[in-house]
């Protein structure tokens, strides 16, 4: 059949070639922009980066990683949680400031490009052979249920709008028809505002205040050794999150990225947008599992509509006036949809463990998957001083770790 035959309704999933008019396309990366929003201007709002610049470098960024990855990776790049601690460190210091720990997150991402070389030297099987899915499986879970306790955190300020707007999400899913079924995030964020502007839940104050249109204020990244040493080891925490994420989309889409495009090419976007990013004032980039959670729910895996997103997302950056508006919905609306896209996320997890049929019945695998499980849902953390280098490793680069070398350690 040719792809121009190909119809929405006819598809169970949306890839890259199959047929979709440009307007469904534009809805569709609006529906991603949407959901990255929230937590891509978060991390800004507590580190006092700009939110422009942030989201303007998001776009950038996910280009810069889409054209290294030849365009094949459905991924989109936003704000990295992962650097707030050594950000707010780095900028309480009386003789440095924020453009000090920009300095440290550009070195951040370059030593990605370490790691991407390595990868391309000896092969991504070297790699790959370190996650097997008894250490995938529960990575991936643990990335879903890491951020439960966010979704939560937003529904539970008003359970009423995350209630309308999670049964909205829910019907599309299930019931939806033709191109609307593919659509439930934006339908339940539009029906959950409708309803939040009806019970005056919505606060127009920003969009008044905010301007038509501005550049983002860009600061320029500084150097220092010892704001280097704050900031930049966290890439060792960030570059395994890199690597599970992948493996999430993989896993999601049904493809095997760590081999096409390649690790290492994935490393390579992700580390040059990262510092290209901090170099003009935004944060580190990472790839965004609130996206990964939409790709699950819609199966709409086209990259295309990343890249329109991530346009989206440029244009946010220098109209304010649009930003400030997206940034009215409330955040029950958002939290209500983010309880099945986290979730989303965590049962991908155990579609892998069930679908490699992993055989729990052996004590071994039990204890690698509840290490990896405890570990990353439990708040552990390891603090690693070594001289002016202090660092800490947790959450889910320390579950992957300890799950990476117990599966080499344990005999089957």
């Amino acid at each position: 059949m040719s792809n121009e035959n190909v119809t929405v309704e006819r598809l169970e999933a949306i890839r890259e070639g199959d047929y979709l008019p440009t307007s469904k396309k534009i809805i569709l990366g609006i529906q991603h922009t949407f959901t990255m929003f929230g937590a891509t201007v978060l991390v800004p709002l507590i580190t006092g980066l700009d939110i422009s610049v942030s989201l303007f470098m998001a776009g950038v960024g996910t280009l810069l990683f889409h054209f290294l990855t030849k365009g094949v990776v459905p991924a989109f790049l936003g704000s990295s949680f992962a650097f707030i601690a050594p950000i707010l460190a780095v900028a309480a210091l009386p003789e440095f400031g924020l453009p000090y720990a920009q300095g440290g997150i550009v070195v951040a991402g370059l030593i990605y490009l370490v790691l991407a070389g390595l990868v391309y030297a000896f092969g991504p099987e070297k790699v790959v052979n370190f996650f097997p899915p008894i250490v995938t499986g529960p990575i991936i879970m643990v990335i879903g249920l890491k951020l439960a306790p966010v979704a939560i955190d937003m529904a539970k300020g008003n359970w009423m709008l995350a209630i309308v707007s999670f049964v909205i999400v829910t019907v599309v899913s299930i019931y939806g028809r033709g191109f609307v079924k593919v659509l439930p995030v934006l339908c339940g964020l539009i029906g959950g505002y409708i309803f939040a502007l009806l019970t005056g839940n919505v606060d127009f104050t920003p969009v008044t205040n905010a301007s038509y249109f501005g550049w983002p204020a860009f600061t320029m990244a500084k150097f220092n050794t010892q704001t280097i040493m704050m900031v930049a080891p966290v890439a060792i925490a960030t570059m395994v999150e890199h690597i599970g994420d992948v493996l999430a989309i993989g896993a999601t889409v049904e493809k095997d990225f760590m081999k096409t495009p390649g690790l290492h090419r994935t490393l390579l976007g992700d580390g040059l947008a990262t510092s290209l990013s901090a170099m003009f004032g935004g944060p580190a980039n990472t790839t965004y599992s609130e996206n990964t959670g939409v790709l699950a729910l819609t199966r709409v895996f086209n990259p295309t509509i990343m890249r329109i997103a991530a346009c989206f997302a440029i244009i946010l950056g220098i109209v304010p006036k649009l930003g400030s508006f997206i940034s009215t919905i409330p955040s029950p609306v958002v939290g209500g949809i983010s309880i099945v896209l986290f979730g989303m996320i965590a049962s991908i997890g155990g579609r892998t463990l069930v679908e490699n049929k992993v055989d729990f019945t052996k004590s071994r695998n039990l204890l690698i998957s509840a290490v990896i499980l405890v570990l990353g849902l439990g708040g552990a953390v390891v603090p690693i001083n070594m001289g002016t280098m202090c660092f800490s490793i947790e959450g889910m680069a320390l579950a992957a770790i300890v799950g990476i070398i117990l599966n080499k350690v344990l005999p089957e």
